[in-house]
């Protein structure tokens, strides 16, 4: 028995819940799948899976299994993409993971002239806000805001995420504009909700920081929704400068000047950082692809 194979297989219809579907994604007959999977489950003497006419699920004991032989699987699929790929063109499935609004804004926007460069590279982009993992989640590259990672990765420092205050002209002419940071706390929020919770308004005041957030309009992990009410006038939103910049150009969203210092946090590290894992980078395609956002990202922000 191919154990490596049926292993593979195995993998396959825990995520798919399906012989059928795994077939079809092996490119093998569903009796012939079957068969070896049932064949590794008799080498192990144990059920992994439960067979029903309508579902397949995973057995207790096919859960732990799974856990274990799926991240092992993909590490040695990483070791063998990286044997092939090294010093050899850049090719093959690129994976990454960006923050919706610099995927939008800053990403897409260059990926043709990547595809052009590098027509053998396979993009596979993926636009979220919620926080990824590289090995976890089979990505190659992320992009992700806030602060320097822990994880043991590299992270490179692509741009300053410096949050300013901005409202439509709209709003302020309805409202009025603040006269200083502690007047922020009259006025309606729009908020972006972190796994910690809503980012507050902070303003620098008689030498502390100090929560000056005003009653919440709305809370939501959509950055283009909160973007999108700030911009019909429903409330003042902190946005990175970088994010605002082509509205506030165009006079749909108005920069508040006030006289104290005003952020989300009070540390000075919160930017938008690539990540990869260092021993990926001899790789070819996230080498190139890897040093080609830095360079455009950097020279847009010139």
């Amino acid at each position: 028995m191919d154990q490596l194979r049926a292993i593979k297989y195995f993998i396959s219809v825990a995520e798919t819940g399906s012989f059928t579907k795994s077939a079809e994604l092996f490119h093998v007959p569903a009796s012939s799948l079957s068969r070896r999977i049932a064949d590794l489950e008799q080498s192990l003497s144990a059920t992994l899976l439960q067979r029903t006419t309508r579902v397949v699920k995973l057995t207790e004991v096919g859960r732990d299994y799974y856990q274990q032989v799926q991240s092992l699987v993909r590490q040695l699929e990483q070791s063998n993409e990286s044997v092939r790929s090294y010093q050899s063109e850049p090719m093959g499935r690129l994976r990454i993971s960006s923050m919706e609004v610099f995927g939008a804004k800053k990403l897409i926007p260059i990926l043709d002239e990547f595809s052009t460069l590098y027509p053998k590279i396979q993009l596979d982009l993926h636009l979220s806000d919620a926080v990824t993992t590289l090995n976890r989640d089979e990505v190659d590259i992320a992009i992700r805001g806030g602060y320097a990672p822990n994880e043991r990765v590299i992270a490179v420092n692509l741009l300053d995420n410096n949050f300013i205050p901005v409202a439509a002209p709209s709003y302020i002419e309805r409202y009025g504009h603040p006269q200083s940071a502690a007047d922020l706390k009259k006025h309606k929020g729009l908020y972006f909700r972190t796994p910690v919770g809503p980012t507050p308004w902070l303003a620098m005041l008689h030498g502390q920081w100090v929560d000056v957030s005003g009653p919440a309009v709305a809370i939501t992990n959509s950055g283009d929704w909160l973007l999108q009410k700030a911009l019909h006038g429903e409330g003042i939103i902190f946005l990175p400068e970088w994010v605002t910049r082509d509205e506030v150009t165009r006079g749909e969203l108005v920069k508040l000047d006030l006289p104290e210092p005003v952020n989300i946090t009070q540390r000075n590290d919160f930017a938008v950082y690539l990540l990869y894992q260092k021993q990926h980078y001899a790789i070819p395609k996230i080498k190139v692809a890897v040093d080609f956002i830095v360079a455009k990202t950097r020279e847009a922000s010139v």
